[in-house]
């Protein structure tokens, strides 16, 4: 094996695996940023009344 092959290779294979960690740095920012959002819809909806029955029912006989 020619040392300019193994030069090239060894290149080679930094390229991919600074390639891997920046995908991955991506992929995590996604998730907290996907994970913020779904955090920030559960805390929108509002609070159940304290007696469930109050504004779940119609009273039709009155």
């Amino acid at each position: 094996m020619d040392v300019s092959q193994i030069t090239s290779l060894a290149i080679g294979l930094d390229n991919l695996d600074l390639g891997n960690k920046i995908n991955t740095l991506v992929l995590k920012k996604s998730l907290d940023n996907q994970q913020a959002m779904a955090t920030g819809i559960l805390e929108s909806i509002p609070q159940l009344p304290a007696n469930p029955a109050i504004g779940r029912n119609i009273n039709t006989t009155a």
